[in-house]
């Protein structure tokens, strides 16, 4: 089948296109919307043969998609909700990579979010796209444990694992027709309010850690807290730390590991 690939990530573009290449398809293009933070021939080289199209807005999308005869759309890190309408276009959807297990962790930080309120494992679920963001049909998905010293940066090779996994049974199901699982529950989370960005120390040493842990799994453009003295805590640990600051919690010490100007 024709493959578009949509995503702002360049490390997505070159995995999806080698996974989808590898099973026998062809990834026609991959789409990239505005803005775009990684360098454009970055993109290039991710994309193999395959076309790289920079897109004006979520408007250009169905046409993208018509013009090169999309069987399936494939999306994961991509900064617009696609329209109906272009949903429309290929002839079996476009199939979304959100990660988290849905319904859990829907909207643009799910990592953040699963840090804040504690949970043990994040997720790739892979489901088909409709109109609101991440209510499709499940068609397949894998548990990611979490550990407490985990980053954005130790997560991605297990990310990558996990979409060679699945992908391959979504590509099956997709040629079976598989209509896929409905959603059950679940709600979207939003950015984190102005509050969050205030550390409190009459809450829990762990709590405090939770929240600079939270933060930190914030894309930077929108990374305000959490905020302690005029200083913003970008790392801190719950046991002693050579040379690290130490400050009083509810119920005991934290260390100040790293810290950023606000």
């Amino acid at each position: 089948m024709r493959v578009v690939v949509l995503t702002q990530i360049v490390p997505v573009a070159a995995a999806y296109t080698e996974i989808a290449s590898a099973l026998g398809h062809e990834v026609a293009a991959v789409v990239v919307g505005r803005p775009f933070n990684e360098p454009a021939d970055e993109f290039v080289g991710a994309a193999g043969q395959a076309d790289v199209v920079f897109a004006a807005s979520k408007h250009s999308i169905g046409p993208l998609l018509r013009s090169y005869e999309a069987d399936v759309g494939l999306c994961t890190g991509f900064p617009w909700l696609i329209t109906k309408e272009a949903i429309g276009v290929p002839r079996l959807g476009i199939v979304n990579g959100h990660p988290t297990l849905l319904p859990k962790g829907r909207g643009p930080y799910p990592w953040a979010w699963a840090i804040r309120t504690g949970e043990p494992e994040l997720g790739m679920t892979y489901h088909y796209m409709d109109a609101t963001f991440d209510t499709g049909n499940i068609l397949a998905q894998k548990a990611i444990p979490i550990g407490p010293e985990d980053t954005e940066e130790s997560l991605l090779p297990q990310f990558q694992a996990a979409a060679a996994d699945l992908l391959p049974e979504v590509f099956a199901k997709l040629e079976a027709g598989d209509p896929g699982s409905p959603q059950v529950g679940g709600e979207y989370q939003r950015a984190f309010e102005d509050a969050y960005a205030v550390v409190d120390l009459s809450q829990p040493a762990a709590e405090v850690h939770r929240q600079v842990r939270a933060w930190s799994f914030m894309p930077e453009r929108i990374r305000v807290g959490p905020v302690l003295d005029g200083r913003r805590l970008v790392r801190t640990s719950l046991v002693p730390v050579e040379g690290a600051e130490r400050i009083d919690c509810a119920d005991g010490p934290l260390w100040i590991v790293e810290t950023a100007a606000v």
